[in-house]
């Protein structure tokens, strides 16, 4: 998506000036603007050199002393980001939280986390860091909203490595769905409105993780392996086997549309008896291929009330946001373009990253907004208002 600067730069810099009380001086302030324009520039690459080249620097050391050295606040950034998608496009019905990961191809070993890891990126095992990241959806659009670096096991256990690349004293070694319990934790103490939970098999096998959201009451949607156990009554069985069976009732429906069109599968639910005398509902969710019937996924659903077989399939679809979120982040925002080592680096970039991500969602939002229909003018500034002022350019409406 090409942004005209000379169009969208007031709404750009009023953008920007929300995250203004984060930095404590001007410098790095301006200088993280001019970052989050080069980010969304047409760039090749968006490297420190280039990026610097573009905001008119003759060498990188500013754009690398933002990220390295300068004193301004990323978590607090990173809060205020969160507070806009909310105003932007949160919806407290149909809000659903995506947790997934990316890959980071990498060479040499000292850049925080990197390790030889599986990662979907390539497909393969390959040396990479890996972030764990949380993506927030609704009817008006998806952005990241947090973000996670993965440190392996041999991180943590060795301390000089450690503070070479910068990770504090205090970061201990933490498995990939504690780290996203701990943005959806921060998500919740937000405020921020959502309804559902949903993730791949890498967090939905994570059983301390759905007896958390459980809990704490939050409905959820995992993936889960076939080989996953169930507890029925007197007996455990797996995914596959209690909603696999040659009776299994299918029903066939669209799971939104991809890029070739509907994505129509075959879907199946069965809810599982409660254990408790907790008011609950847990159900096994399949999905079957129409072309390849032994091509089947399985899901495990949690909700304080009864839903339908629709709604479990929305939610579960609702994973390929963060695909997207990903995959426009990468070519688009320069989610991927860092030659960051220290720890901190890393959340500074992936930071100002989602930051020029969800620039562009909020260009969307407002463009769909005006294609549909006629905007009106209001003298007050209310919190909805505001944040779509953004993006109204120099035109106006």
């Amino acid at each position: 998506m090409h942004i005209d600067f000379s169009h969208w730069g007031p709404g750009f810099d009023a953008y920007m000036a929300e995250f203004a009380g984060r930095f404590p001086r001007v410098e790095p302030r301006r200088r993280a603007s001019s970052y989050v324009r080069g980010l969304l520039s047409e760039l090749e690459r968006k490297n420190g050199w280039t990026l610097a080249e573009g905001a008119g620097d003759k060498t990188p050391d500013g754009m690398q002393r933002l990220l390295n050295a300068s004193p301004w606040d990323e978590a607090g950034v990173r809060d205020d980001l969160r507070g806009i998608i909310t105003h932007t496009i949160g919806d407290k019905e149909n809000g659903i939280l995506v947790v997934d990961e990316t890959g980071f191809l990498k060479k040499g070993k000292k850049s925080a986390g990197v390790a030889r890891m599986y990662t979907g990126t390539a497909g393969k095992t390959e040396n990479c860091q890996i972030g764990v990241f949380l993506a927030y959806t609704s009817p008006a659009g998806h952005a990241l909203i947090d973000r996670e670096l993965y440190l392996p096991a041999a991180w943590t256990n060795d301390p000089d490595r450690c503070a070479a690349a910068g990770i504090p004293d205090d970061i201990k070694f933490a498995t990939k769905y504690q780290l996203a319990q701990h943005m959806i934790e921060r998500t919740r103490a937000a405020g921020t409105p959502f309804t559902w939970v949903t993730a791949d098999e890498v967090y939905g096998q994570a059983e301390p993780l759905r007896d958390y959201l459980e809990r704490e009451k939050i409905s959820y949607v995992l993936a889960v392996r076939r080989t996953e156990k169930v507890t029925l009554n007197s007996h455990t069985s797996t995914a596959e086997a209690v909603i696999g069976a040659p009776e299994t009732q299918w029903q066939r429906m669209s799971a939104g549309d991809g890029t070739k069109g509907p994505r129509v599968s075959d879907w199946s639910t069965i809810q599982i008896p409660s254990s408790t005398n907790r008011q609950r509902h847990r159900y096994i969710l399949a999905r079957r291929s129409i072309d390849d019937p032994t091509d089947l996924a399985y899901y495990f659903c949690y909700s304080d009330k009864p839903v339908t077989l629709q709604e479990l399939v929305h939610v579960a679809a609702s994973r390929w946001t963060i695909e997207e979120c990903f995959q426009t982040g990468k070519n688009e925002a320069g989610l991927d373009h860092y030659q960051v080592r220290d720890y901190t680096a890393w959340y500074r970039h992936m930071t100002l990253s989602m930051i020029a991500l969800a620039f562009l969602t909020i260009i969307k939002n407002t463009e769909e907004k005006r294609g549909s229909s006629t905007r009106t003018k209001v003298s007050s500034r209310s919190p909805a208002t505001k944040y779509d002022d953004y993006s109204t350019g120099s035109s106006g409406p």
